[in-house]
C-alpha cells in the first residue's frame, strides 16, 4: 500500500503545482460557513497550508488528496469487502437515476464547494443548482395515477435489486463498514506522512505564486480605503 500511496500523492501534488501557477484570487464570491473539508483538516496541516493560505488553495490540495484516499478505499472494498461493494454498487445505480447532478464531473479544486454563490437582495435566482441537484425524476414529470405495465415491471425490477437484508447480513455489513473506515484512516495517515515530505515544494509554490498576489490584493484594498485618522482633502 505504501508505494501506491506515495506514487498517487506525488502525482496529485504535481497536478496541484501545475494548477497553482494559474490560480488567481477571486473577488466575487463569499462563504457563509466554514468548509468542512478544510477547516481543521489534518491533510491541510500536514501540507503546511493551515495558516495564511487562501481557502481555495487549501481546498484544491485537500480534494486531490481525497481522490487518493477514495481510490484506495474503493480498491480495498472491491477486493476484500464483497457485501459492502455490492451495496455501494446498488447505491450508485440509484444515484444514476437522478435527473441532474451538477456537482459531478468537476475539477478537484471545485469539488465540495457550494454549488451556488451567495444571493443578493437585488438579484434573486430563478433557480439554483442546489435545487436541481435535489430533484428526482418524479419531480420533473407529471404524476401518473395508473402505472403502465412497463412501469410496473420497472418497479418490480427495482425492488428486486433491493432485497431486505437479514440480521446476519446487517451484522456482516456493519463489520465491513468498520473495516473500510479503519483502512481509510490508515490511508489518510499515510497521505499526511507523504505530504509532510512534500511540504517544502508546497510552501515554495505558495511563496512564488500565491503570496505575491495576496499582497498585491491587500495593497490595492488599502489604497482605496479611507482611515478615520487620515486627513480628508477638501
Amino acid at each position: 500500500m505504501d508505494r501506491s500511496i506515495e506514487t498517487r500523492v506525488d502525482h496529485e501534488v504535481e497536478n496541484w503545482l501545475r494548477w497553482i501557477t494559474r490560480w488567481r484570487p477571486a473577488t466575487h464570491r463569499g462563504r457563509s460557513r466554514l468548509c468542512r473539508q478544510c477547516f481543521g483538516s489534518p491533510i491541510v496541516a500536514a501540507a503546511g497550508l493551515a495558516v495564511d493560505v487562501p481557502h481555495v488553495v487549501q481546498h484544491a490540495l485537500s480534494m486531490r488528496m481525497r481522490i487518493v484516499i477514495d481510490a484506495s478505499v474503493d480498491e480495498y472494498t472491491e477486493l476484500n469487502l464483497p457485501l459492502l461493494a455490492h451495496e455501494l454498487n446498488l447505491s450508485e445505480r440509484r444515484e444514476s437515476a437522478r435527473a441532474y447532478r451538477p456537482a459531478e464531473g468537476l475539477d478537484p479544486e471545485f469539488r465540495g464547494l457550494d454549488l451556488d454563490p451567495q444571493p443578493t437582495a437585488d438579484a434573486p435566482y430563478l433557480f439554483t443548482f442546489s435545487e436541481l441537484a435535489d430533484q428526482q425524476p418524479a419531480d420533473l414529470q407529471p404524476a401518473d395515477p395508473q402505472p403502465t405495465p412497463t412501469q410496473a415491471n420497472d418497479d418490480d425490477e427495482q425492488s428486486a435489486l433491493l432485497p431486505p437484508l437479514t440480521p446476519e447480513e446487517k451484522a456482516a455489513l456493519s463489520a465491513e463498514l468498520r473495516l473500510a473506515d479503519t483502512f481509510a484512516t490508515q490511508v489518510g495517515r499515510r497521505v499526511c506522512a507523504e505530504l509532510t515530505q512534500q511540504r517544502p515544494r508546497l510552501l515554495a509554490a505558495i511563496a512564488q505564486f500565491v503570496e505575491p498576489q495576496v499582497q498585491a490584493l491587500l495593497a490595492d484594498l488599502e489604497s482605496t480605503l479611507d482611515s478615520p485618522l487620515w486627513p480628508r482633502n477638501p
